[in-house]
C-alpha cells in the first residue's frame, strides 16, 4: 500500500488520520467540580462526576496497583466481571477499566465498547508523578513513547501497519500520516520516497520496526523510555541498508577498507558489474569511462556520496552526487573545442608556457607541497624546539597554503618593488605568515567549527573532549599570529630599510609564550586521538574523508595540517637570522632583531622546559595507574621518575622471597611495588586515555633520605647481579636490610647503584655520594640468588600465600639483625677506605648491632660514622616531611 493510505481499525476509525485533536483531549479527569457556567448566571450546576477505576481479574491482584490508586486517590473495584460496568452509562461515575494483559478477550470487548481502558504501567506512572490518571480516546498501557510523534513510510503489508500504529498507541504515542517538522521520529521499511528524504534533511531518527516491538516488550518497565538514546540506537536504520555496493577505481587497499565499512552500516557488497547491484561507487579522480553500460536501476555516485552518508548516518540523495562519464557530448564538444590539433596549436602552447612562467615568476610561492613532505614528518624533532637547523629552508620557501584559498590582505595597495636583499627575505617572511593563518584557519573552518556544530545530522560526531584533545589551543594561536601578519603587512606596505621586524616579533613574544607550549606538549595525543576515533568512530573516519578531500586542504590529512604550529617557530627564527644577515650594522633594526630571536629562543627552551615537565608528570601518572593502591602523594609538581628496574625479591621483609619486584626511583622517593597474583578491572587516565588495568601491588613509597647506606653484593657463583638496602625508617628503632637481584640487562648495576647514591646524596645534601656504596660478601648479609626462581621456591610461596592474606599490611619486625651485624664487621675496609673511620670510637670491640646505624650510644654499641649524627637525622625527617 502506498504512505499515504488510511487504514480503518475495528470500530471504523482512522489509524494513520492526524490524531492531534484527539490527543490534546488528555485533561484532568479527577476535578471535583466541573461548571458549566458562572455561578453569576444563575443556572444550576452540574452534577458532579466521579472517576472510578475496575480493576478486574489479574489487576485486581496487583498490591502496587492498589497502592499507587490510593496515593492518587480514586476509588476502585475489584471484579471478576465487567458485564455490569460495561455498558454502564451513568452520569454520576466516569469508569476506567484497568487491564493487566491487552491480550485478554475482556480487553476486546471493553474496546469495541468504546469503553475508557488503561494499563497497569500508566497507572503507577502517574502516580509516582503525583498526576491525575490521563483521558485518553484509545487504550492506554504505558507511557514508553508518550509525546512522541511517529510517522511510517515503506510498509506494503496492511496487517503489519496496523499492528504497528496500535502498539504506539498502547505506548502513548501519536501518529501522522503525513511527515512535517512535528514528527520526532520516522519508522521506515525503505530508504526510498519523499518522507524519508524529508527525515533525513531534517535529522530526524529514522528507526526501524523493531524499534516499537522492542518497546512494547519492555512494556512493564516504569522507568523505561522508548526515546532513550542508548535504546534508539540500537535500532536505526544504517545508512546502507538494502543497498549492493560495488567500488571502481580503488585501489586494493581501499576497498577492502570501504567494504568493510559497508557491512558495518548495514549494506552488501558485490563485484562490479554484478546486475543486482543498487550503487556504484566510482573514485572520480582515476577513473575515465565505465567498464560497461550501466541499467537504468543502477546509480553511479562518486565516493562523496558513500562517506557523507556515513558522515551524517543515513543516505544520502544521489542526485547530488551522480557520476558523469567523461564521453557525454557536452565534454566531448569541449574537449574538441581544447584540442590541440589546429594548425595554432604551437603557438598556444607557446602561449601558455609562456603565461604559466610569467605567473610562476610572480608568485613567490609555490602551491601546496605534496602530501608526503619530509618535512612534515622528520625534518622537525619533537624533542627539541631549538634544533632550528633541522627545520628544511624548504617548508619556509615552499608555499603552505593554495591559492584559492588565501584570503585578500586588508589593504589591497600592492607592496613597493623593492629589491633589496633585506626587503626579499622581509616579504618571504610575510608570506609564509600568511600563509600559515589560513591554514590555522583552514584548521578551524573547515575541521574543527563543523564538529563542534549543533544540531549535525546523526547527532555529534565526537564528543566534546575529545574535541578539545584533537585542536587544543589552535584558536588562540591563530589569533596571535593573525595579529603579527596584519602588522607585517602594514610594514611591507609602508615599507623604508629601516623598518623594525623584531619589534613586530618582540611585541607578541609573551602571547607567543601563552599559547604555543599547551598545543606543542600534547601534540602526540592529539595525534593519537585522531588515530583512534578514525578507528572507532566510522562517522568520524567519513568526516575526515571528505574534508581532507577539500582543495583548501592541499591533499593533506589533519593530522600533518596540525603539525605545522610544531614547526611554526623554528621557521619564523630562521628567517630573523636571514633578515639580520642582510641588514646593515648601523641599522636600528639590527640589535632588535638579535632580542626578537633570543625571545623566540626563549619561547622554544620554555615550551621543551615545560613539555619535559609535562612528560615527566605523564609518567608519574603512568605509574599511579599501573601501581594498585599507590600513595596520592607520590603526585607532585617537584617529583619526576628517574628510573625503573625490575627485580626479584631476595628477603621475606618486603614480600615473599623470589616475588617479582619493580622499584621506581623518584628524584627524592623509591616505590617498591609487587606483581598482582590477580588483575581485576582497568583504569581511565585524566586524559580519557583507557588505560590496561593495575598489574602491581603498592608495597611501600620510601623517601631516598631513610636509605643509610647501598650495599653491593660482590658476584659469585651462588648470587649474581644483587644488591641491599640499609633502610631507617622512622617509626623503628633499628635498621632493616633489603636485598634484591636485578633480573634485566639494562641498567647495569653499576650505574644503578651510582644513580641510586646519587640522588640520595642530593635529598639529604651529601657532597660525596659514592661514600653511600660499600661493597660486601653475600655470605656475609646471607644473601643468595640461588634456586630463587625453582619450582620448589615457587611451591613455597604458593604455600604461603594460601595461608596468609595478599594484601598483608607492611612489617618492619622481621629484621634480620644477626645478618646485618655479621655484615656491618664483614670487611674492614673497601677500595682502601676503612668501613668505619678511624676516629670513631670503639667501645671494647663489641659487634655492632643493627641499632649502631641508627646513631643511638648504648654502653653494648659502637658510635656511628658522622652521617648518622643528629644532623643527618634532622635532614632526613625534614625531607620526609616533604613527601
Amino acid at each position: 500500500m502506498a504512505d499515504n493510505s488510511t487504514l480503518m481499525s475495528d470500530t471504523g476509525r482512522s489509524l494513520l488520520a492526524d490524531s492531534s485533536i484527539l490527543d490534546s483531549k488528555i485533561t484532568e479527569s479527577s476535578k471535583e467540580n466541573l461548571f458549566r457556567g458562572s455561578a453569576s448566571d444563575g443556572e444550576e450546576e452540574m452534577p458532579q462526576i466521579e472517576t472510578r477505576v475496575v480493576l478486574p481479574k489479574e489487576a485486581a491482584k496487583c498490591e502496587e496497583l492498589l497502592k499507587a490508586l490510593e496515593e492518587i486517590k480514586v476509588p476502585y473495584i475489584k471484579t471478576d466481571s465487567v458485564e455490569e460496568y460495561k455498558n454502564s452509562d451513568s452520569p454520576e461515575f466516569e469508569t476506567i477499566f484497568v487491564i493487566a494483559d491487552f491480550q485478554d478477550p475482556i480487553f476486546n470487548d471493553l474496546h469495541k465498547a468504546d469503553c475508557r481502558v488503561l494499563g497497569p504501567p500508566i497507572v503507577l506512572h502517574c502516580a509516582r508523578k503525583g498526576e491525575p490518571l490521563p483521558f485518553s480516546c484509545r487504550p492506554l498501557y504505558c507511557a514508553s513513547m508518550l509525546n512522541l510523534v511517529l510517522c511510517f513510510t515503506g510498509f506494503r503489508k496492511k496487517e503489519e501497519l496496523v499492528k504497528l500504529v496500535t502498539l504506539a498507541h498502547h505506548m502513548g504515542g501519536i501518529i501522522r500520516r503525513d511527515f512535517n517538522s512535528k514528527v520526532t521520529h520516522l519508522v521506515a521499511n525503505s530508504t526510498q520516497g519523499g518522507k524519508f528524504r524529508a527525515a533525513v534533511s531534517l535529522g530526524t531518527p529514522i528507526m526501524k520496526a523493531d524499534w516499537i516491538y522492542k518497546a512494547w516488550e519492555k512494556r512493564n518497565d516504569i522507568d523505561f523510555c522508548a526515546a532513550a538514546e542508548e535504546f534508539r540506537k540500537e535500532f536505526k536504520v544504517p545508512p546502507f541498508q538494502d543497498c549492493m555496493l560495488s567500488f571502481l577505481g580503488f585501489s586494493d587497499e581501499e576497498k577492502k577498507s570501504m567494504e568493510e565499512m559497508t557491512e558495518m552500516q548495514g549494506g552488501q557488497h558485490l563485484p562490479v558489474g554484478d546486475e543486482r547491484c543498487t550503487h556504484l561507487i566510482v573514485e572520480e579522480n582515476t577513473v575515465k569511462d565505465l567498464p560497461f553500460e550501466p541499467s537504468q536501476n543502477l546509480y553511479v555516485v562518486k565516493q562523496e556520496w558513500f562517506w557523507g552518508s556515513i558522515q551524517m548516518d543515513a543516505k544520502a540523495g544521489e542526485s547530488m552526487y551522480l557520476f558523469e562519464k567523461l564521453d557525454s557530448p557536452e565534454l566531448k564538444t569541449s574537449v574538441s573545442q581544447l584540442s590541440l590539433s589546429t594548425p595554432n596549436s604551437n603557438r598556444k602552447k607557446r602561449r601558455l608556457r609562456e603565461t604559466l612562467a610569467q605567473l610562476t615568476r610572480e608568485a613567490d610561492m609555490s602551491p601546496f607541497p605534496p602530501r608526503k613532505r619530509p618535512s612534515a614528518e622528520h625534518s622537525l624533532s619533537m624533542g627539541s624546539l631549538l634544533d632550528i637547523s633541522n627545520t628544511p629552508e624548504s617548508g619556509i620557501t615552499n608555499g603552505e597554503t593554495p591559492k584559492s584559498c588565501a584570503k585578500p590582505s586588508k589593504n589591497s595597495t600592492p607592496f613597493l618593488p623593492k629589491q633589496s636583499a633585506r626587503w626579499q627575505v622581509a616579504k618571504e617572511l610575510y608570506q609564509t605568515e600568511s600563509n600559515y593563518v589560513d591554514i590555522l584557519t583552514t584548521i578551524i573552518q573547515v575541521f574543527q567549527v563543523p564538529l563542534e556544530k549543533e544540531g549535525q545530522l546523526g547527532g555529534p560526531i565526537l564528543a566534546p573532549e575529545e574535541i578539545k584533545t584533537i585542536f587544543g589551543s589552535i584558536p588562540d594561536i591563530l589569533d596571535v599570529h593573525t595579529k603579527i601578519k596584519e602588522d607585517l603587512e602594514d610594514l611591507m606596505i609602508n615599507w623604508t630599510e629601516s623598518e623594525s621586524i623584531g619589534d613586530v616579533i618582540l611585541k607578541y613574544s609573551k602571547d607567543l609564550l601563552k599559547t604555543y607550549p599547551p598545543f606543542v606538549n600534547f601534540f602526540e595525543m592529539s595525534k593519537e586521538m585522531i588515530t583512534k576515533c578514525e578507528k572507532q568512530k566510522p562517522r568520524f573516519h567519513a568526516f575526515l574523508k571528505i574534508n581532507q578531500a577539500k582543495p583548501e586542504c592541499g591533499r593533506q590529512s589533519l593530522a600533518e595540517l596540525l603539525i605545522r604550529p610544531v614547526q611554526r617557530l623554528p621557521s619564523v627564527a630562521l628567517l630573523l637570522n636571514d633578515i639580520k644577515k642582510h641588514t646593515a650594522e648601523d641599522n636600528p633594526d639590527k640589535a632588535t632583531l638579535e632580542r626578537a630571536i633570543e625571545s623566540l629562543k626563549e619561547v622554544m627552551t620554555h615550551i621543551n622546559e615545560d613539555k619535559r615537565k609535562t612528560e615527566a608528570q605523564r609518567q608519574i601518572f603512568d605509574v599511579v595507574y599501573e601501581v594498585d593502591g599507590c600513595p596520592a602523594n607520590l603526585l607532585s609538581s617537584h617529583r619526576s621518575l628517574i628510573q625503573r628496574l625490575e627485580t626479584v625479591a631476595l628477603g621475606d621483609d618486603l614480600c615473599d622471597r623470589g616475588e617479582q619486584v619493580t622499584l621506581f626511583l623518584f628524584n627524592d622517593c623509591l616505590e617498591i611495588a609487587r606483581k598482582r597474583h590477580k588483575v581485576i578491572g582497568g583504569f581511565k587516565s585524566p586524559h580519557g586515555h583507557t588505560r590496561p588495568p593495575a598489574c602491581l601491588k603498592h608495597i611501600i613509597l620510601m623517601p631516598l633520605s631513610q636509605i643509610k647506606k647501598v650495599l653491593d653484593i660482590r658476584e659469585t657463583e651462588e648470587c649474581h647481579k644483587a644488591f641491599a638496602l640499609v633502610v631507617r625508617p622512622p617509626t623503628e628503632q633499628s635498621n632493616l636490610l633489603f636485598s634484591f637481584q636485578i633480573t634485566t640487562e639494562e641498567p647495569p648495576k653499576e650505574n644503578w647503584l651510582k644513580m641510586l647514591c646519587r640522588h640520595v646524596a642530593n635529598t639529604i645534601c651529601k657532597a660525596d655520594a659514592e661514600d653511600l656504596i660499600y661493597a660486601t660478601d653475600p655470605d656475609s648479609i646471607e644473601v643468595s640468588t640461588k634456586d630463587v626462581d625453582s619450582t620448589l621456591s615457587r611451591a613455597s610461596r604458593a604455600i604461603k600465600k594460601t595461608s596468609k592474606k595478599v594484601t598483608r599490611a607492611f612489617s618492619f619486625s622481621k629484621t634480620p639483625k644477626r645478618a646485618l651485624r655479621r655484615a656491618l664487621m664483614a670487611h674492614s675496609s673497601v677500595d682502601g677506605r676503612t668501613f668505619f673511620p678511624a676516629s670513631e670510637n670503639y667501645l671494647g670491640g663489641r659487634v655492632a648491632s643493627t641499632s649502631s646505624l641508627a646513631g643511638i650510644h648504648s654502653p653494648s654499641l659502637i658510635n656511628l660514622p658522622s652521617v648518622f649524627e643528629k644532623r643527618s637525622h634532622t635532614l632526613s625527617r625534614s625531607t620526609t616531611h616533604l613527601i
